[in-house]
């Protein structure tokens, strides 16, 4: 069966403008790529089909080759376009045998080697002359272009903290460009923050030659209700008694496996930190695990008794203290 015009593959008017058919064809081929259509028969040849037409009407020198001659063009290895040979002959000046018969050949033996016509050596003239002949076509359709690089797409992704921290899979919906929506797995290494990226290969958009390319997803950490993060290393707030402050006390902590049991050494002030090691953001790979730092917050009772009252007097002047002096 022979080739449909390429104007008509492609859906384009013979006038169209180099963009016309660049996203003409780019339409095509997210239609039919064999990506999106496993198994397709079909859809493979006419992604082929629009491949071709693409790689002909993108070429500037080949759009006015298959303008002038057609898909005959193309065929095979000639000496130059052709679809038969009464076809080619004719367009040479004349139907037939005499089209041949007009054409004066003496010109290409006698710019040869006088004392040789018709001397084909390589290095002779006219063995340049019948490459340039030969190779005219031929050497437009074997230059091989440099393959476009696929386009790369970006996503946003907003992840919990705790995935964050601790690593995980999460689901991310993604925009196509043809109107779908696509939801892909992507999987969260350990300690990844706000402004980190990852990259999911062969996820992207397809490139004009139907090459796919990577999708890159720039992540935003969400903020959590107790944690907070410097680095690798995680603090929480902790709030403490007068009581457990001034005598000191065994407390519940959170961490990231859950609650665990610490002392508060006696005298501990508002704002100090105790040290967990190996409690903050998990080892991955050559990096080591982050520390978690408990945050003393000495809380205050708002209002007391007389009787306590009294008592917080007498503490105060058994036990006297100067917390700002040199302070300033």
């Amino acid at each position: 069966m022979p080739d449909r015009d390429y104007y008509e593959v492609l859906g384009v008017q013979k006038n169209a403008t180099p963009e016309q058919i660049k996203k003409a064809y780019r339409g095509l081929a997210r239609k039919h790529h064999p990506d999106v259509n496993p198994g397709d028969k079909k859809a493979e040849g006419l992604f082929k089909e629009a491949q071709k037409a693409y790689d002909i009407l993108s070429d500037v020198e080949k759009r006015k080759t298959y303008d002038q001659f057609g898909m005959a063009a193309f065929e095979g290895v000639g000496a130059g376009p052709r679809s038969n040979a009464s076809e080619w002959s004719a367009r040479q000046g004349g139907g037939g045998a005499s089209g041949f018969e007009n054409i004066d050949l003496s010109a290409f033996f006698n710019q040869g080697n006088a004392n040789h016509p018709g001397d084909f050596g390589e290095t002779g003239h006219n063995a340049s002359i019948f490459e340039e002949l030969i190779g005219r076509v031929r050497g437009d359709r074997g230059r091989k272009r440099a393959p476009r690089a696929a386009k790369a797409t970006e996503a946003k992704l907003n992840i919990p903290f705790l995935t964050a921290v601790r690593g995980g899979e999460t689901s991310i919906d993604v925009q196509r460009e043809n109107g779908t929506r696509e939801t892909l797995v992507a999987r969260i290494p350990p300690g990844v923050e706000t402004g980190s990226k990852l990259r999911l290969r062969g996820q992207g958009e397809y490139s004009p030659e139907g090459v796919r390319g990577d999708l890159t997803i720039l992540l935003t950490v969400d903020p959590h209700p107790y944690f907070t993060r410097e680095g690798r290393n995680l603090s929480v707030d902790v709030p403490v008694t007068v009581g457990e402050a001034v005598l000191g006390a065994k407390i519940d902590v959170p961490t990231l496996d859950g609650q665990k049991t610490m002392p508060i050494p006696a005298g501990a002030s508002s704002g100090q930190k105790l040290r967990l090691r190996g409690q903050g953001v998990p080892a991955y790979k050559d990096t080591l695990a982050g520390d978690l730092f408990v945050v003393v917050k000495v809380v205050v009772p708002k209002s007391v008794d007389e009787e306590s009252r009294k008592l917080i007097e007498q503490f105060a002047e058994r036990n006297p203290a100067q917390p700002r002096a040199g302070l300033w």
